[in-house]
């Protein structure tokens, strides 16, 4: 989708704390953007750790309200805690990678420009990913409601024994588990926890929500996909020193009897990639799938 200077104009930069010598690349995207007749903002945190001279600051509600777009300087991390907070604005997002994997802000820093300039223009992949919603309720009342873009985690402490969750699925009783916790995960974070916890990959188009226990009592507890039209609740049983997290956050502590009520959010958001982006080549990289057959018929 093209994204036109002449009546959306305002495009909000948000960057990752404590990354060293992020100020010249920063301004260099402002000087792009100003040239290219959209007005650069920083978003407010972000302006009192990056230094851009001439650049107006706004909270995340005042330029959820009036940007176009939002681009996004740092890690998975940093994607993570400002998608959550834009979701209900619907403001496309686009991820430069300063950080590690980079699953999600997956355009190498040193590409930037050209990437934005084939973005702004059109030639962009729209890709739309779900999230989830998670109300904690104790003894009938709402505690805590909170959205994740990754996964809800509910877990054990450091040193706790094993918890007991009772799960159940659009109110079918699935099993009651005894383990170090249970992983609820999206499309977009069955790279993430879910996976080092033995989970499958989905492809974020997938309409599923990936449950993947985390070391498991018994070895028949395997991870099952559910749709994601499904209402998942989990019940604390027993067990010590239990909390929730969403996308490893914001946490929660929890008592026995406390119910966690997941579902598919109303509100997704949307990545811009550069033309000719691919799933594929994302997971081959981060993966390391970099194995390719030759003109020989070797791996390479």
């Amino acid at each position: 989708m093209p994204v036109q200077p002449e009546t959306q104009q305002t495009i909000a930069l948000v960057v990752r704390q404590n990354t060293a010598g992020i100020d010249e690349p920063v301004q260099a995207i402002v000087d792009f953007l100003r040239e290219g007749g959209y007005r650069p903002v920083l978003e407010a945190d972000t302006a009192t750790y990056v230094q851009v001279a001439g650049v107006d600051a706004m909270t995340v509600e005042e330029f959820g309200e009036q940007a176009c777009a939002a681009i996004v300087i740092g890690g998975d991390g940093t994607m993570l805690g400002i998608a959550r907070r834009l979701a209900r604005y619907h403001i496309p997002l686009i991820g430069i990678n300063q950080g590690r994997l980079g699953f999600i802000t997956d355009i190498p820093i040193e590409r930037m420009l050209p990437a934005l300039a084939e973005i702004l223009s059109g030639k962009a992949k729209a890709e739309e990913r779900t999230l989830l919603e998670a109300r904690v309720v104790r003894g009938g009342e709402e505690i805590h409601c909170s959205v994740a873009v990754n996964d809800v985690v509910v877990a054990r402490g450091t040193g706790a024994g094993m918890a007991e969750l009772k799960v159940t699925v659009d109110g079918a009783f699935m099993y009651n588990q005894r383990s170090d916790g249970l992983i609820i995960s999206t499309p977009t974070g069955s790279t993430a926890y879910a996976l080092s916890a033995g989970g499958p990959l989905l492809h974020p188009t997938l309409a599923g929500i990936v449950l993947v226990p985390i070391a498991p009592h018994a070895l028949s507890n395997r991870p099952i996909v559910v749709p994601d039209t499904s209402d998942i609740v989990v019940e604390i049983v027993n067990g010590r020193d239990i909390s929730v997290n969403f996308d490893m956050q914001t946490f929660t502590s929890l008592q026995h009897g406390d119910q966690i009520m997941i579902s598919r959010s109303p509100d997704t958001i949307t990545f811009l990639h550069p033309e000719g982006w691919s799933y594929y080549h994302t997971l081959r990289e981060k993966l390391h799938w970099n194995e390719y057959p030759s003109s020989d018929g070797k791996l390479k």
